[in-house]
């Protein structure tokens, strides 16, 4: 019997092997920097070890410390030892040390964009790359203009018988005005089908389940909706704090660094109308309907339904933590909020009355990301009013660190006695031995050596989500919050919990801890 087309979409959009990587040569500004030596390295490693690098391939490293091809190359041996999923087996690593380079210039410097552009003519001859090209940004956000401006002015981004592509990682713009400056800088260079903002969650491989579990289960789609949904809870929390990047968090915030892209791309595809197609266009769309139906916060709103927070001193796993305001290179007096939760409306029709409850932020007792789905209490008929209060059916979808699905329903406790209980089915995808989840940045990486876009952020999505964020942001100036109001290795601010109990719902679970 033939699959039906939505489901055969479904294992296609989500599928790692459907298409060869294209042929090219990866260029990372900000070659010596954390990100690039954790993620973007270890990342190409797991790719080569499993025969998904391209074969006419090469990366070349740039960056402003003084160093040459071999002496980068140890150390990005060690990173890979560090921070690869899978062993370093040496043939592998032989296979992709020989393609990598380092090219040492200041982002700045227009003779280093000219040597640059010349090593690359001479890699594209070497391995055959027809001139196609993937600039990594893994630099500070003030060098995102810079650099594409110079990649235009020495003609290494004329996408002429050739593609070349642009990687840039968040935060894209500080608001909705320096938002908009950048990405007119950037499109006056790459039009937008070149351009991959990444957001690392996307990757995430329970994130993209969440469209394969609605679309293609019969039980849940046609549940889907404010119909039978009490509430959804969308969770991330982490137990570190800011640690070394504190310059960059005191811009930032949980409300930019969090908020504006990670967990409003978790409620998009949570909340997501069925698309008209499985394509790359099809899938943004609809993500931008949603922020464009969310209820617009006004200074009252924000006031009654968002809660930040910072945190002070306290304990995490039985050590003793240090405050924000107590890290490396943030200010003693900073209130910048390290915790934000608020409650969320969509203005459509299948969400109208749903609320939607989005908490995120550092020195947690846990490390969990997770999407809660809270089904309504059944009415006072049959069981419910014969045996009093049962507990709502409940779908979590666990993203990090377990990656799985928890499903709660009713059912009678075994004896004589017609007791109800809840039961639960909970499945792990990444608990199994042998079981190995690629990283996000793998699958992020191969979708832009391959010219796929549906796990990057278009630009009428940043857009949306700016004014969403910026709404908040302009309502916080006018008060002055009383930081820090949460110790480390608490849930937050008590205020956060009253979101729920106020309107007399309660956090069913704290990541894999149940209250």
């Amino acid at each position: 019997m033939k699959k039906s087309s939505l489901i055969s979409n479904v294992e296609n959009v989500f599928n790692y092997n459907i298409d060869a990587a294209d042929p090219c040569v990866m260029v990372i500004f900000g070659g010596t920097g954390d990100l690039t030596h954790r993620k973007l390295m270890p990342a190409l490693y797991n790719l080569q070890h499993e025969k998904r690098l391209p074969k006419h391939f090469a990366v070349v490293a740039v960056g402003r410390r003084n160093k040459d091809h071999e002496t980068y190359r140890y150390e990005v041996y060690d990173s890979i030892k560090n921070y690869a999923r899978f062993k370093l087996h040496e043939h592998t690593w032989s296979e992709l040390r020989r393609r990598i380079y380092y090219q040492k210039f200041d982002f700045n410097n227009d003779i280093g964009y000219i040597r640059l552009n010349t090593f690359l003519q001479k890699l594209d001859e070497q391995y055959r790359t027809r001139g196609n090209r993937i600039y990594y940004l893994a630099v500070a956000p003030e060098y995102f203009a810079v650099i594409v401006e110079k990649l235009y002015l020495h003609g290494m981004a004329r996408n002429s018988g050739s593609w070349q592509r642009l990687v840039i990682e968040k935060p894209f713009g500080r608001d909705l005005d320096s938002a908009r400056q950048l990405n007119e800088k950037i499109t006056a260079v790459f039009d937008e089908s070149n351009i991959y903002r990444i957001d690392h969650y996307l990757g995430k491989e329970m994130l993209q389940n969440i469209m394969v579990i609605r679309f293609a289960n019969m039980l849940f789609e046609p549940v889907w909706n404010n119909r039978f949904i009490d509430n959804i809870q969308i969770l991330s929390c982490e137990k570190v704090g800011v640690g070394s990047r504190g310059g960059y968090y005191e811009q930032a915030g949980a409300l930019r660094d969090m908020l504006q892209n990670h967990m409003l791309q978790l409620l998009t595809l949570t909340a997501i109308e069925p698309p008209a197609g499985l394509d790359t266009k099809s899938i943004r769309d609809e993500k931008v309907k949603v922020l464009r139906s969310l209820e617009q916060f006004t200074p009252e709103l924000v006031e009654q339904n968002v809660v930040r927070g910072q945190y002070g001193p306290g304990i995490v796993d039985n050590e003793e933590v240090p405050g924000y305001r107590q890290e490396e290179r943030v200010s003693p007096t900073s209130n910048t909020e390290t915790f934000i939760a608020l409650k969320a409306h969509i203005d459509n029709l299948r969400w109208a009355g749903v609320p939607f409850y989005i908490r995120t932020g550092k020195r947690m007792p846990v490390k969990t990301t997770e999407i809660i789905i809270q089904f309504k209490p059944l009415p006072k008929i049959l069981y419910a009013r014969e045996y009093g209060h049962l507990q709502p059916n409940i779908l979590i979808i666990k993203i990090q660190p377990r990656e799985g699905v928890f499903f709660q329903f009713n059912a009678k406790k075994p004896g004589t006695e017609c007791n109800i209980v809840p039961v639960q089915m909970d499945y792990c995808q990444n608990c199994r031995e042998g079981v190995n989840s690629p990283a996000a940045y793998e699958r992020l990486l191969f979708d832009v050596m391959r010219g796929e876009s549906t796990l990057f952020a278009r630009w009428d999505e940043v857009e949306y989500a700016w004014k969403f964020v910026d709404n908040i942001a302009a309502a916080w100036q006018t008060r002055q919050p009383g930081f820090p109001n949460y110790p480390a290795g608490s849930w937050g601010p008590r205020e956060a919990a009253a979101l729920l109990a106020g309107d007399n719902r309660n956090r069913l679970y704290k990541g894999d801890i149940r209250t």
